[in-house]
């Protein structure tokens, strides 16, 4: 099993011990834990919303989290306890950003938390209805797509340290526009795989059920992905209509 979320991926459980079989790891179990992780990620985002210091924290709290993300992908018996942390921390993220496009662009935020949802009920639809099916070609052709993209983000983030700005990732050119859909088109994409990954894990009957947080935790990386990626679409489209 292979998927373009570096938190859900086959390493991690294959190294994990047998579960006793009335203790193991289930699709209702993990769906159940990533609304728990949803809601303690909009809790503190409604909390940060309404205050603005809480900027201040931004760059300490992406170090803590990626800090957390790292230590599940070679702990995931701490998923139980970091998962939450790292859903209350990304809370904060989330709000004390779209707070910044919220003054920005008035009405956003609410445009794209309902889409990130439908997106999510859509490909959770295409993938249990089997409209879309997880082949070996598919999960390559993602994260492949994946890997490139984020590639391109870390070459953007190290030249602009050095003062050379990528305009066409940031403005609201029709090229910047196609980038932003195309990302947007594979954030989307990853949900499947990450769906596909879930459902094989929960069958293997004996995959401790302590991983159904860190199977939330993974779908969670993958959701909030998908909102900033809407998010900055949306900012581009509007920016170009004012």
């Amino acid at each position: 099993m292979r998927t373009s979320n570096p938190a859900l991926n086959d390493r991690v459980f294959r190294s994990l011990p047998s579960a006793a079989t009335d203790d193991i790891m289930t699709v209702d179990g993990t769906i159940n834990k990533t609304f728990i992780c949803l809601g303690l990620a909009f809790l503190t985002a409604y909390w940060s919303w309404g205050n603005p210091q809480l900027m201040g924290l931004y760059i300490p709290l992406v170090i803590v989290t990626l800090i957390a993300a790292i230590a599940l992908s070679f702990k995931p018996a701490w998923s139980p306890y970091l998962a939450p942390a790292y859903a209350l921390g990304e809370g904060v993220i989330l709000g004390s950003v779209s707070s910044i496009f919220e003054l920005q662009f008035p009405g956003i935020v609410a445009k794209a938390v309902f889409i990130t949802f439908a997106v999510l009920l859509c490909m959770l639809y295409a993938y249990k209805s089997k409209w879309i099916v997880v082949s070996d070609k598919l999960r390559s052709i993602i994260s492949v797509g994946i890997g490139a993209i984020f590639l391109v983000y870390l070459v953007t983030f190290i030249l602009g340290l050095f003062g050379v700005n990528m305009s066409f990732m940031h403005d609201s050119s029709p090229l910047s526009i196609g980038i932003s859909i195309l990302v947007t088109g594979f954030a989307a994409a990853s949900l499947l795989l990450d769906f596909d990954f879930i459902e094989n894990a929960s069958n293997r009957r004996n995959t401790p059920k302590y991983m159904e947080w860190y199977g939330a935790f993974g779908l969670l990386v993958s959701l909030v992905w998908l909102y900033f990626e809407i998010l900055r679409l949306l900012s581009k489209l509007q920016s170009r209509n004012n």
